[in-house]
């Protein structure tokens, strides 16, 4: 269904947050670059420092200094110093890096400058190595992570300017129903503010998607092969949501149910019942049910683990809960209840938390799913569960 996600296609690095890198990333060199210092301060010998202390202080001539970006500065010799910033490369002779707060300048000339140091250091302190941080070859980000800034600081840091990644599928969606209006707008009798298109379109771009068009269509069969036109035109799927049962004015169903290896059906699930499956103008077509919450749900349970397996995404892992009330479910099918989860109580930490319902299971209840973060899934073999049943349930 989303072959192109299974692809890869290199995008620059400032396009690469939130995808799915196609292929390992390897260190093309060490890291650091080159030697360099940890620390403001001076270059020195650790050997020339050995003896230093607070009382007993070491003098040593300052033959130069260099920052980051420069070149390594002049070579060190016995009881000489170089100024260093940080990140600056580290002066041939020196084998260690004395922090500024450990030293004091002293009254000088412009021919002869001298700095004190208060403490000891040893062979290699205050230095960046190449390798300290990795290897040239070694993995730096595996294939399928999905890219946060801190994978992307580390491709550039090795100096990547793009990356291998999975290419965003391509939604468009269709909303259909003749009494549906734009948020808004004012309503005219017996309409309603429309909320699938939006709710659907947050949902893709959560899994990774790009939504390429999103349509709202009135029933009438010229207006929805019009919005499928649309939907279709640079999409690699179609999300339609509505119109797919066995009343009169289903014209999703009407259009697509006959078309070559369509499948409308009900799946034994509640909310979500009527499903369908098909194309349009070759590309593939998901229909969903209208109720904002049989949407949702549907999306949660049917696509969501599909897209997200196609994009490389970890898939979401279902937990577990403890029931805070009696429910009741109808026998045959899945049940899926709106509910938040409420962590345990201060003596049982380790235990699950609790799942409270929000709302009763009618699919029309979609003000109250907004204080859900999990469903309940009830199985169709069962038909009641007591205050105190673990049940399952799955993030939305």
């Amino acid at each position: 269904m989303l072959q192109r996600a299974a692809q890869s296609t290199r995008l620059p690095l400032v396009a690469c947050a939130d995808s799915v890198l196609a292929r390992d990333l390897l260190a093309s060199a060490d890291l650091p670059l080159f030697v360099n210092s940890q620390m403001d301060g001076y270059a020195v010998r650790s050997s020339d420092v050995a003896g230093a202390g607070p009382d007993s202080p070491v003098r040593l001539r300052v033959v130069g200094s260099t920052h980051a970006g420069h070149g390594p500065g002049p070579e060190i010799d016995d009881d000489e110093a170089c100024k260093v910033m940080t990140g600056a490369p580290l002066p041939d002779g020196a084998d260690c890096v004395v922090p500024v707060e450990d030293t004091t300048v002293e009254d000088t000339t412009v021919e002869d400058t001298s700095v004190l140091v208060h403490a000891p250091r040893v062979a290699g302190e205050f230095v960046r190595r190449p390798g300290d941080d990795v290897r040239a070859g070694d993995l730096v980000i595996p294939a399928g992570t999905r890219l946060e800034a801190r994978h992307l600081a580390a491709a550039a840091s090795l100096g990547e300017s793009g990356l291998d990644v999975r290419p965003r599928p391509r939604v468009g969606v269709v909303a259909t129903g003749s009494e549906l209006v734009a948020p808004g707008r004012p309503l005219e009798p017996g309409q309603i503010w429309e909320s699938n298109s939006l709710t659907l379109g947050a949902a893709l771009r959560a899994c990774g998607c790009e939504v390429t068009a999103t349509v709202i269509s009135s029933d009438e069969r010229d207006d929805f092969t019009a919005a499928l036109d649309i939907a279709t035109g640079d999409a690699d799927l179609v999300v339609t949501v509505g119109a797919v049962s066995m009343g009169d004015a289903e014209v999703v169903r009407q259009v697509l149910a006959d078309r070559e290896g369509a499948r409308f059906a009900p799946v034994a699930m509640q909310p979500g019942g009527p499903q369908g499956l098909s194309s349009w103008r070759d590309t593939p077509v998901v229909c969903l049910p209208g109720n904002p919450v049989s949407a949702l749900v549907s999306f949660v349970v049917l696509l969501r683990p599909v897209i997200l397996e196609a994009v490389g995404r970890v898939p979401v892992q279902t937990g577990r809960a403890l029931l805070s009330r009696d429910v009741s479910s109808p026998a045959g099918k899945t049940q899926y209840l709106r509910a938040a989860l409420v962590p345990g109580s201060a003596g049982a930490m380790s235990g699950p938390p609790t799942a409270e319902p929000v709302s009763g299971p009618g699919s029309h209840l979609v003000a109250s799913m907004a204080r859900a973060d999990v469903l309940i899934e009830i199985p169709a073999d069962v038909t009641s569960l007591a205050a105190g049943d673990e049940v399952v349930v799955v993030p939305l």
